[in-house]
């Protein structure tokens, strides 16, 4: 994907954040000291000259512009399309693009430096040939150097580190190939933050979790006559291997609040022992260091978006239970007060204590089968609750794409999502401008 691809992919997304904000009446000083970011880090945004390496700080400008539903999910999607086309254009140009593409934000107060303001290594051929030119007398008598056998030299010096690095590659795939299977990690997706685990859907034998292999329907037949398997040659020429793997990358958002005050947590510790609570983007490592459990109700975000051209059918998405239980005996907190109403997003819902519980469809939103692609993807928002009890689960996808069929799983970076009821429990808030926890008020 090429520079002009990802800038337009920024830009169409700069527009619409434009759009926003002109519409909120705010300014970009204002909008910055609700969100906690610089005004000119906004307006990177809103020009298209940096995306966020994570939608969160975008979710937050959204809101608080009063996006509606539909145009929040368009924020997303759009922004999934140009942080993508930047990831892309940064590994086919090695980050020496003549081009100047769109930089990534962390989304952090402070203003990032721009991408391409990065100093390039004394040790480049070119910076070592601009030295050379530099370097050069001007007088006529100063003898002139040769630099042709200077860069020879770094030509075949970068050939063997090239060499060097191609053999070390197909080492580390032999040993990937030969301990499939052995360990369940987390793969990136197109999106920041918690992902499912691709490793443990493309392992070759299939797992209790309900993993797929991966693999193709159909297997080559061993006789190696012609026509007999579809990976035999034709007309002289080897066939090219069939596709292995899932065919999509997935981004997991396991604490996706509706809005800054709409979560509440479980945690086994007293008020002077639990730290203020989090921003949004913050909740992952808040819930870690705490030990908490969301209370009541959990927002899970799921992104899906095709590797190619190819299209892959979603036919289905399924909850599993892994246990039940009583509620969890802890004292429940909530990440503040005094927001007002929240925009619902629901377009799954789960009824965990149901005894076989679905991801049903929400009013408006259609259900399974969608059909996703590396431009065409798709943000699914499932919200799970229980009124009575402490429940561990995750979900699960059936994909097909051509003769290819499976599941993928979608956990918290390898674990169950947990979600516990707290009724009866004793709960505290965290008002705006306090310095610590204070009993929940009802009403």
């Amino acid at each position: 994907m090429g520079t002009a691809d990802s800038t337009g992919e920024a830009e169409r997304l700069a527009a619409l954040l434009s759009t926003l904000k002109e519409r909120s009446g705010l300014s970009y000083g204002a909008l910055g000291k609700r969100l906690h970011l610089s005004a000119s880090t906004l307006h990177r945004y809103c020009n298209g000259d940096a995306v966020p390496a994570d939608f969160a700080p975008l979710n937050r400008f959204a809101r608080l512009c009063r996006a509606t539903p539909e145009e929040l999910v368009e924020v997303h999607r759009r922004w999934i399309l140009a942080d993508a086309a930047r990831e892309q254009r940064g590994k086919g140009a090695g980050g020496t693009a003549g081009g100047a593409a769109p930089a990534a934000d962390p989304g952090t107060p402070a203003d990032p430096p721009d991408a391409d303001a990065t100093p390039k290594s004394p040790d480049t051929p070119e910076t070592q040939e601009t030295q050379e030119t530099q370097e050069t007398p001007d007088s006529p008598s100063a003898p002139r150097p040769r630099p042709r056998p200077r860069r020879r030299l770094i030509l075949a010096a970068t050939a063997g580190v090239i060499a060097v690095a191609a053999t070390a590659a197909l080492l580390v795939g032999r040993l990937v190939d030969d301990g499939a299977g052995a360990g369940a990690g987390q793969a990136a997706g197109a999106a920041r933050g918690p992902v499912a685990s691709p490793e443990a859907a493309e392992s070759p034998s299939p797992s209790p979790s309900g993993s797929a292999s991966g693999k193709p329907s159909a297997s080559p037949s061993p006789s190696g006559t012609p026509g007999a398997s579809p990976g035999s040659p034709a007309d002289g020429k080897p066939a090219a291997p069939a596709p292995t793997g899932v065919p999509f990358h997935a981004s997991v958002r396991a604490h996706a609040w509706e809005n800054q005050c709409s979560q509440r947590y479980l945690v086994d510790r007293e008020p002077d022992a639990v730290r203020p609570p989090p921003v949004e983007q913050d909740a992952p490592a808040w819930v870690a260091a705490m030990g908490a459990v969301s209370a009541d109700e959990q927002v899970v975000e799921v992104t899906l978006q095709g590797k190619g051209s190819e299209t892959v059918v979603l036919q289905a998405l399924h909850v599993r239970v892994v246990r039940t239980g009583e509620p969890l005996p802890w004292t429940d907190y909530g990440t503040g007060v005094g927001c007002g109403g929240g925009v619902a997003l629901r377009t799954f819902d789960v009824d965990l204590d149901q005894g076989s519980p679905a991801a049903r469809a929400a009013e408006g939103q259609r259900p399974f089968p969608y059909k996703i692609s590396e431009s065409d993807p798709e943000m699914f928002r499932v919200t799970a609750h229980t009124g009575g009890r402490d429940v561990s689960w995750y979900l699960e996808v059936e994909w097909s794409s051509g003769e290819r069929q499976g599941v993928f799983r979608v956990d918290d970076r390898g674990r169950p999502f947990r979600t516990s009821a707290s009724a009866g429990r004793p709960a505290y808030d965290y008002p705006p401008g306090a310095s610590e926890w204070s009993e929940h008020q009802p009403g």
